[in-house]
């Protein structure tokens, strides 16, 4: 499970697309069932996998780092120095067709209302 940490790797402030943590999720169970000795063929179900490895979904991991970083920014001064590449990512930049992309806060809520957390909560 080293991978995991260069999967996450700086995910806790950009906003991550559906596609995105799908190429994780596949990722992540192609390397894990590499690391048993299953492949695909053998036809056991990712659920029985992870269970028999006690790993969590990449998925709830990432929510996890998110969530952890939304508390730290929270934390932080309002006069508090922010680095540029930090205040790239948190402010929308692209504009073109299309629905623009989701923010980081917009991102970060939809992960507390899923959790079912308040700002206080987390």
């Amino acid at each position: 499970m080293v991978v995991r940490p260069a999967l996450l790797y700086r995910t806790e402030y950009w906003p991550v697309k559906k596609t995105q943590v799908r190429r994780m999720i596949v990722g992540e169970m192609t390397m894990i069932r590499w690391m048993c000795g299953f492949t695909r063929l053998d036809k056991i179900r990712n659920e029985v996998i992870r269970k028999k490895v006690r790993v969590a979904p990449i998925e709830e991991k990432l929510r996890e780092t998110r969530l952890r970083w939304f508390r730290n920014v929270k934390r932080r001064g309002v006069s508090a120095p922010v680095r540029r590449c930090e205040a790239i990512n948190l402010i929308q930049c692209r504009k073109g067709r299309g629905r623009p992309e989701m923010s980081w806060n917009e991102v970060i809520r939809g992960e507390m209302k899923f959790m079912g957390l308040t700002d206080d909560m987390t």
